[in-house]
């Protein structure tokens, strides 16, 4: 029996790693609870300009500070902790090969390689980061690590897209359906 060399065999695992990723089902829950349509702003995601950032790559969710997050669907922590605008911040991999931000947190508790299910807490809503001294809000974006390059248009920083899902589409999927 001929033998499958190292490197062959090593790229065919991370195929398969990769197609499995986006094979894994994808619930989705609000991260704010008690949020709705009227806790966020329908057109905020990719608008310009926005603070030193140039254009905001996410959607703020406003609630009374101390208001419970929750993972907004299921994966591995792969940071919990504090950086420059973000404050406090929390960073799952998801399915789909996605990363859900979780930013401005007043706390979390979760850590670095916790595995999160869809609406498990992980934290509360915050003024930290470059929200401090705003009203009280997450700012919550999606990162996928393959991009989709056919969501590049000619908006500010519009190559950028190719890196991002809009979280608004999938909130309002959300909501209209309760």
């Amino acid at each position: 029996m001929k033998s499958i060399p190292k490197k062959k065999l090593f790229l065919t695992l991370c195929l398969l790693a990769i197609i499995v990723g986006f094979l894994l089902p994808q619930p989705f829950t609000s991260p704010v609870v008690g949020a709705s349509r009227s806790s966020y702003h329908a057109k905020s995601f990719w608008y310009y300009p926005w603070g030193k950032s140039g254009t905001h790559k996410g959607v703020d969710i406003f609630a009374r500070e101390g208001t419970a997050v929750n993972s907004s669907t299921g994966g591995l922590v792969v940071f919990a902790g504090e950086i420059g605008r973000g404050g406090n911040v929390v960073l799952v991999l998801g399915p789909k090969w996605r990363l859900h931000y979780y930013a401005h947190l007043r706390d979390f508790d979760t850590h670095f390689l916790d595995w999160t299910v869809a609406g498990e807490h992980i934290g509360n809503v915050g003024t930290t980061g470059n929200a401090k001294g705003k009203p009280a809000h997450l700012h919550y974006a999606i990162i996928t690590l393959v991009p989709y390059p056919w969501q590049i248009d000619g908006a500010k920083q519009g190559w950028k897209k190719m890196f991002y899902v809009n979280p608004i589409v999938l909130l309002n999927n959300l909501y209209s359906s309760r």
